[in-house]
């Protein structure tokens, strides 16, 4: 399952940095390519020497080089398929819950684009500790992978939870992560995703608050899972896998004219965009100015991208989005019916965690023959998977 994967490793500074060596000599055993950051403490516990060796690759643990050469943290990120950061003592994971970032290793994970596993090492009383356990829910919810720690002597001399994950465990961890990539190679799959800007005048817009990492997660699992995905963007600050192929955008008929080009030769449809409904009847190609203590501004409707795809829908499987704040689940049923949809993941606005720029999403997926599932709340990154997951065997049984 590792054969040719890209592996980050990241050792901090606890007594389990010793197990990092194994870790690393078990990753390139399966055929990972692996390459190894450290913190600058880690170097108490183990040498840069020694993982470089098993590695096969240079140690880095600064952001300059002995070179002066900069160690550039966004390439890093961009390269890994995986960042496993093992062991994870209670000073970085805390670091991790709050953006600090004050060495190449936190810099790195702040720009990683891939799953990063975390693998905590720390005496019982800390990891008990209510802030660590704060702390581990926060670094989850971001899409962090958990490798659980174990219980037993610790390096204290206590007995208890807080070991690190054996190097055998970890990488069976990841490995099954990766075991069920390649479902969907050979398919061709478009999303989109984030918010339209409709031009009022040239300073002013019609927006709305979509960041487009609902997605951005579903564009990334695709990829994952094998498939060749080109996402088209709205306005927004985030950015998909390198392995997904990007279109950004600005405007509705810019999205519509992509979509309906890209549907033709698509398997797979996922409108997740917000798309705004309306735009300025009349763009002013000045600064309107203030004037007048009213402001009439008449708005017209933009294209439908999805009601227009579903005419031109042949055996593409075609999939919507609802985000409501009310009757959900009868509006997102008419949507099916008027839409000619597969199926439509719904949400609500009335959900806490649910909705716009959070980390976390509520879905309910229904197909067209009216079939349920309500899901919990998770990460929109494990949302992303459900709704991978369901497409899956929405199509093994069609």
């Amino acid at each position: 399952m590792l054969q040719g994967k890209k592996i980050l490793v990241g050792v901090t500074a606890g007594i389990a940095a010793y197990k990092a060596a194994t870790l690393v000599r078990l990753l390139v055993k399966k055929g990972a390519e692996v390459r190894v950051l450290m913190t600058p403490d880690a170097q108490q516990f183990i040498t840069p020497q020694t993982l470089s060796v098993l590695s096969k690759n240079k140690v880095e643990s600064a952001f300059f080089s002995t070179e002066n050469e900069w160690n550039n943290h966004v390439h890093l990120g961009l390269w890994a398929d995986a960042f496993v950061i093992a062991p994870c003592t209670a000073n970085t994971l805390s670091k991790m819950a709050f953006g600090l970032c004050d060495n190449l290793l936190l810099a790195t994970y702040l720009s990683a684009r891939c799953k990063v596993y975390i693998a905590p090492a720390m005496d019982v009383d800390m990891y008990q500790h209510p802030t660590t356990q704060h702390n581990l829910q926060k670094v989850q919810s971001y899409g962090n992978l958990l490798i659980p720690a174990e219980t037993g002597e610790l390096a204290s001399g206590l007995q208890g939870e807080g070991r690190m994950a054996e190097p055998e465990t970890i990488v069976a961890f990841i490995e099954k992560r990766f075991e069920n990539t390649g479902a969907f190679k050979g398919k061709k799959v478009l999303i989109t995703a984030g918010p339209t800007f409709e031009e009022i005048d040239p300073v002013r817009f019609i927006g709305n608050r979509s960041t487009g990492k609902m997605g951005i997660a579903l564009a990334n699992q695709f990829a994952l899972q094998g498939a060749e995905v080109t996402l088209v963007l709205g306005p927004s600050h985030l950015a998909p896998h390198a392995n997904v192929r990007c279109i950004r955008v600005e405007s509705a008929n810019e999205m519509y004219e992509h979509c309906t080009e890209l549907f033709k030769t698509c398997d797979i449809a996922i409108m997740a965009a917000a798309v705004a409904d309306y735009k300025a009847a009349e763009y002013q190609t000045q600064k309107i100015k203030k004037k007048e203590s009213e402001l009439n501004l008449r708005l017209t409707k933009t294209t439908d991208i999805l009601l227009e795809l579903g005419k031109q829908k042949k055996k593409q499987c075609l999939i919507g989005f609802a985000l409501e704040t009310q009757n959900v689940l009868e509006y997102a049923k008419e949507k099916i019916r008027s839409k000619n949809l597969d199926f439509i993941v719904a949400n609500s606005l009335q959900d806490a965690g649910a909705g716009f720029a959070t980390n976390t999403n509520k879905i309910t997926i229904i197909d067209k023959k009216e079939h349920t599932q309500a899901f919990d709340l998770k990460s929109k990154d494990d949302a992303a998977k459900d709704i991978v997951t369901f497409t899956f065997n929405y199509l093994k049984q069609k």
